[in-house]
């Protein structure tokens, strides 16, 4: 049992103000000397990273769609430690949901399971007694989420609020604060900048962090929301560590792993680090806006989908780091790309040359792509064996074509395949939260560990010039002299970075269905090779078991059969499987909701077993065809507009 002072910050639903109010508590709260924490429910890497930078700690994200219901207690007793308040701001309204699925999903859900009261934020600018009856309204709805009390924001007058405040009296509920119009400054960074200004921990975002506390220290009850949140009971359960979720090997040496970010904040899930420090590697951030070279001795890179699309142009502009990303790939080290790390990777974006690992180019479209995805790797990578499952969330308006190579990243139900794998290359548009399968750490590691994959016979012709011959790579080194490289005879030779850039092919591919037969990898984990060595070694990874995500249906790509999900730890693939109702996340009595018909949910955690014999290596490549059949770019499938806050 672990006794950890929190509440939840809420609102009816967008737009009440709860992340302005929510940063600044916790920034009145670490004013005050007091160790606070923040946590955002859902896939949000922006208001996170605000509220790590009020707190003074990294801010962490609580999804229970991607990481599963059962690691939300663990993980946020893990991200809060010693802090004596934490803050778990919610998504959308209480009792709102992406998926429309709030009993699994919401933030009521997360607040059912921590225990946690909630401070509902209403905007009352044009409210009156109504308000009494929206507050009673959320406070009924669902017996299992405990309603502490409401902050008033936009008051009018100084009427308006004892009008306000005399309503809710007449109903019991408190009010721990009242926040006039233009009390709350409209100081935070634009949304699109995503978590840029914090991680580059800029004057703009510091000051917008400071006046959110001022403001709020003025105008809220502080003693009393503490004492709302000492009230919450303690939490069972084990807390998450990294060290206990990766377990295995201990090498004798670390490699360096590249992880894109700033000094403030990464662009990817706080975890993500944590996992590969746990695996055995030197984690090493690299700022692919601001740097011009991978840190010394990378070698592995890593870009998380928290670096926002709207940065093109500065990525572009970046040319010495895309000529040193172009043939870290080329030379066969592992690169796993989320977001719109994938557009980066490709030959143009909106126009602006980019890397040039695919021959594949992205345009911004006007509607934005958002939601999960249940995906499938239809292919042993350096990231994951071949029909591992795992749920992961897209968020973007950058259309690539073609959207998928030869060998897709990722396929999943009602979509067409996604991203490209080749090589040590994992590019795709989801982004993942490693919780959920600590595996993944274990696997980059060892193929750090492990060195290049040889190269493999290009699935079409390259794009004119002809690329130049590479021998097997050596570690990256930091600031090496760039010169051209001049046509030699095919053998081994010593790396050179070459200068300019020489887009690789994309590889197209036929959409259709893909085999979900899963398979287990079992190598021995070599030692590094050796500067002198002219022989590549071949990429090695350890077992991994995919876990996906409880509380929400598992889905199998289309167009092929059924998977039954027996009960038990482990899953076994070619049965039928049969409807079952979902679980709703939480800790304790099912949540109802009296007044409404029950939502279905799916059946609790499994553990995808990966029986038959190893996959193949990821440079192995399908035969050329002859005719490439038209490769579908369609995002239809999977296309929604919707501002997540």
């Amino acid at each position: 049992m672990s006794a950890q002072p929190r509440l939840v910050v809420s609102a009816p639903a967008s737009g009440h103000g709860k992340t302005a109010i929510a940063v600044g508590l916790l920034a009145a709260t670490a004013a005050r000397g007091i160790p606070a924490a923040g946590f955002k429910v859902g896939p949000d890497h922006t208001d996170a990273a605000y509220l790590g930078l009020a707190a003074g700690r990294p801010g962490r994200n609580l999804d229970p769609r991607l990481v599963g219901a059962q690691r939300i207690a663990p993980l946020f007793l893990h991200g809060a430690g010693s802090a004596q308040l934490s803050v778990i701001e919610g998504a959308m309204g209480l009792f709102d949901s992406l998926t429309g699925q709030p009993e699994i999903d919401g933030t009521a859900a997360v607040a059912a399971a921590l225990h946690a009261p909630v401070v509902l934020v209403v905007d009352v600018a044009a409210m009156g007694h109504s308000l009494a009856a929206l507050v009673h309204g959320f406070r009924m709805f669902d017996e299992m989420v405990h309603l502490g009390g409401v902050i008033l924001n936009r008051v009018a007058s100084p009427r308006h609020e004892q009008m306000l405040r005399t309503a809710l009296d007449d109903i019991g509920m408190p009010v721990l604060g009242a926040l006039r119009r233009g009390d709350l400054p409209n100081v935070l960074p634009a949304r699109a900048h995503g978590p840029v200004p914090v991680a580059h921990r800029t004057v703009e975002a510091s000051r917008a962090v400071r006046r959110l506390g001022e403001a709020v220290a003025g105008a809220l009850d502080l003693d009393r929301l503490m004492a709302l949140a000492s009230s919450a009971p303690a939490l069972p359960g084990p807390i998450w560590t990294p060290a206990d979720v990766v377990g295995g090997e201990v090498f004798d040496q670390r490699p360096v792993v590249a992880l894109a970010g700033g000094p403030g904040a990464p662009f990817t899930y706080v975890e993500t680090a944590e996992l590969l420090t746990a695996a055995g590697a030197d984690v090493a951030v690299v700022d692919p806006l601001r740097d011009e070279s991978l840190p010394a001795g990378t070698r592995a890179l890593i870009v998380g989908a928290g670096l926002p699309e709207g940065y093109a142009e500065e990525l572009s502009a970046n040319r010495r780091l895309c000529t040193a990303v172009a043939q870290f790939a080329r030379d066969g080290w592992p690169v796993v790309a989320e977001g719109v790390a994938l557009p980066w990777l490709g030959r143009e974006f909106d126009g602006r040359p980019m890397c040039g690992v695919f021959d594949a180019s992205a345009t911004t479209a006007d509607q934005t792509i958002a939601g999960y995805r249940e995906a499938t790797a239809p292919t042993t990578s350096s990231l994951a064996p071949a029909g591992a499952r795992i749920t992961g969330y897209k968020q973007h308006r950058a259309i690539v074509t073609p959207r998928a190579g030869t060998v897709p990243a990722w396929t999943w139900s009602g979509g067409n395949p996604e991203g490209f794998v080749w090589r040590q290359v994992h590019a795709s548009q989801l982004g993942l939260h490693w919780a959920a399968a600590p595996e993944i750490a274990k696997r980059i590691v060892s193929a750090a560990l492990a060195g290049p994959a040889p190269m493999g016979p290009p699935s079409r012709p390259p794009m004119p010039p002809q690329p130049q011959p590479h021998a097997p790579a050596q570690p990256h080194a930091q600031a090496q002299q760039r010169q051209p490289i001049q046509p030699q005879p095919v053998q081994p030779q010593p790396h050179v970075p070459a200068s300019p850039v020489e887009p690789l092919p994309a590889e197209p591919i036929s959409v259709e269905s893909l085999p979900t037969q899963s398979f287990s990898v079992q190598p021995q984990v070599p030692s590094i090779p050796q500067p002198a060595s002219t022989q590549p070694s071949p990429v090695q990874a350890h077992p991994i078991s995919f876990q996906p995500p409880a509380g929400h249906p598992q889905s199998p790509p289309a167009e092929q059969p059924p998977v039954q999900h027996e009960p038990g730890p482990f899953q076994q693939p070619g049965s039928p499987a049969p409807q079952a109702a979902r679980t709703p996340v939480q800790s304790g009595p099912p949540i109802s909701h009296p007044g409404r018909p029950e939502h279905l949910g799916s059946p609790g955690q499994q553990t995808a077993h990966l029986p038959g014999p190893p996959g193949p290596t990821v440079d192995q490549q399908p035969p050329i065809p002859q005719q490439p059949p038209a490769v579908s770019s369609s995002n239809l499938n999977d296309t929604v507009d919707i501002t997540i806050s």
